[in-house]
């Protein structure tokens, strides 16, 4: 093996780049099967989660994708995960957690708020992570503290995103579109004063947290590793954080074997 994954792993600018041009072109694999008026065919995977054809094709691009330009570092896809294979990642100091189309049920509604994931983890920290949302042509990335950017299609202009200081009138939670936390929900943000509730889909809720568009992502509902990590890298990028409940962040690397999350909270920098 030559040197140049070393070289990368070293370049972390060069490499967003790189992950940038997967995401992309795996989104618009996604748009191939994408249909306005709802996706029909979908299969149930064993834990009662959807799985289109889009998932299978967008994985299967950027795993090939990845493997070129970082052989030998493991990758999580999640549907990978879903058919039974499992890389060691005992001895891995990187490794890369990929969902391909987070957001099936948005997907498969017609609704444009799904994404691709993808993110780069260094001992549990996602240090790396782009989210694409194909549909509207929305872009998040970012590769370390104070590089978080969003590019739009339309334009083909990217500009710098950061978390906010909580507004006065209240905050903005948002909140997810398929996946209800009901009470819990509305006990913990009784806490706080609150504006207003938006409702998202996959990790453009983070996004939103990570833009300034809104303070806080409270998720009380399942989630597992691959949903979060790109969006928790951009997050962190944009002088957010991610944390259980109890406070600490979110780390990576399968302690839970389903590589499911604990109940976390994404929120500006700002709050406590």
């Amino acid at each position: 093996m030559n040197d140049l994954p070393h070289k990368l792993l070293s370049h972390p600018k060069a490499l967003c780049h790189m992950v940038r041009r997967i995401a992309l072109e795996a989104g618009e694999l996604t748009l191939e099967y994408f249909d306005e008026g709802g996706y029909q065919g979908a299969d149930v995977k064993g834990d009662g989660s959807p799985v289109t054809l889009a998932d299978q094709k967008a994985e299967d691009f950027i795993e090939k994708a990845l493997r070129d330009i970082l052989p030998g570092v493991p990758i999580i896809g999640e549907e990978a995960v879903a058919a039974g294979q499992r890389p060691d990642l005992s001895n891995a100091a990187y490794f890369w957690l990929v969902d391909p189309l987070d957001g099936t049920k948005e997907f498969i509604s017609g609704s444009g708020d799904y994404t691709v994931n993808i993110a780069l983890i260094h001992k549990g920290v996602p240090v790396l992570g782009v989210v694409y949302a194909p549909v509207p042509g929305e872009l998040y990335a970012a590769y370390g503290d104070g590089t978080a950017i969003r590019w739009m299609e339309d334009t083909g202009k990217e500009k710098q995103i950061s978390v906010r200081p909580p507004p006065k009138e209240g905050l903005v939670i948002v909140s997810s579109k398929s996946h209800g936390s009901g009470e819990k929900l509305d006990k913990f943000l009784s806490g706080y004063k609150v504006r207003k509730v938006i409702k998202r889909g996959s990790s453009l809720k983070i996004c939103a947290v990570a833009a300034g568009k809104a303070d806080m992502y409270p998720r009380f509902g399942p989630t597992c590793e691959w949903d979060t990590a790109a969006g928790h890298a951009v997050l962190l990028g944009a002088g957010g954080k991610m944390t259980d409940i109890k406070g600490r962040p979110l780390a990576y690397g399968g302690a839970d074997p389903k590589f499911l999350n604990p109940e976390f909270i994404a929120k500006s920098g700002y709050l406590d």
